[in-house]
């Protein structure tokens, strides 16, 4: 199961992060830039100075105040390295795309998909729909793996909480519910909450699960050029 989107590449080092939307990007050719930075998670572990980056340009014709978008991060430590795809609104279009194309076999009973449904008090990423059930669908963004293990949240998300929440509560109106985390690169072995970051996160997880939600994860194979959703990890609430 490969569905890849292709983008614009344009190659530089990472200098510093301004704030939680604007880094600051040595740009091959031009000096430093500053960029859109398209994920308010931390990623300590990515942005590091000197750090070798893909943004995507926007046109300087454009209204837009910064030079471009950050999109991939080249993580090395030690003999490991793979590029990280840091773009959080990626996923949901890799997840989109992927039902369409009838790629994921845990949606294919689905004929249709429509995009930002308000749920009670929130807004959910997907309602996908059937001849017998509808059904919810959230879908996080992933990029901090540790020792093989994708966790999420990398900060607190009272946000992500909510969503969850609402999921559960949808169980009771007669919908199907989905969480599904896409680890935007290939070196995880499984996912799980990240407990430590986000005590309550993992908890209303786990009453998620029991509750019926299905959860699920998929790694992505990430190039400089490319990101392709590639297959399903192993989701484990406790490790």
């Amino acid at each position: 199961m490969t569905v890849e989107l292709q983008t614009d590449a344009r190659m530089g080092r990472f200098v510093k992060r301004l704030n939680r939307f604007v880094c600051l990007i040595d740009l091959e050719g031009e000096g430093t830039v500053s960029v859109h930075v398209p994920s308010s998670g931390r990623m300590t572990e990515l942005l590091v100075p000197g750090a070798e980056v893909v943004i995507e340009p926007f046109p300087q014709s454009s209204a837009y105040k910064t030079r471009g978008r950050l999109a991939k991060v080249l993580y090395e430590d030690g003999d490991s390295r793979c590029w990280v795809s840091v773009d959080s609104h990626l996923p949901n279009r890799l997840f989109s795309r992927a039902v369409k194309e009838g790629a994921l076999a845990e949606f294919t009973s689905y004929t249709s998909l429509q995009p930002e449904v308000t749920l009670g008090s929130s807004r959910l990423d997907f309602l996908l729909e059937s001849p017998e059930v509808k059904a919810f669908v959230e879908v996080k963004s992933v990029t901090l793996v540790e020792k093989g293990t994708a966790l999420f949240p990398d900060a607190p998300t009272s946000r992500g909480t909510r969503h969850i929440g609402e999921l559960i509560e949808s169980l009771q109106e007669g919908f199907q519910a989905f969480l599904v985390f896409v680890i935007q690169r290939e070196d995880a072995s499984v996912f799980s909450p990240n407990h430590r970051m986000d005590p309550a996160f993992g908890q209303v997880l786990e009453e998620a699960a029991e509750a019926g939600v299905e959860i699920l994860a998929y790694d992505c194979e990430v190039t400089p050029r490319k990101v392709a959703l590639r297959k399903a990890v192993p989701v484990a609430l406790h490790l």
